[in-house]
């Protein structure tokens, strides 16, 4: 995992968006390759929506103020 992936994104994914361990390895790769944060890359492939990378952000901020 890069310094841009937490496990809470990838539990995320999984669990939240449906995505399968393929899809989120292949992404991981690609966010490694191209040095991009991981949901930006989600969103600028077209794998997620502007709702749904909004939504990811707001858990993220959620995880990070407990």
């Amino acid at each position: 995992m890069n310094s841009y992936v937490s496990k809470e994104i990838i539990i995320y994914l999984f669990n939240e968006l449906g995505f399968d361990e393929s899809s989120i390895e292949l992404a991981l790769k690609l966010s490694k390759k191209n040095n991009t944060p991981l949901p930006i890359l989600l969103w600028s492939y077209g794998m997620l929506t502007i709702e749904e990378l909004d939504k990811l952000y707001s858990f993220l901020f959620q995880k990070m103020e407990k």
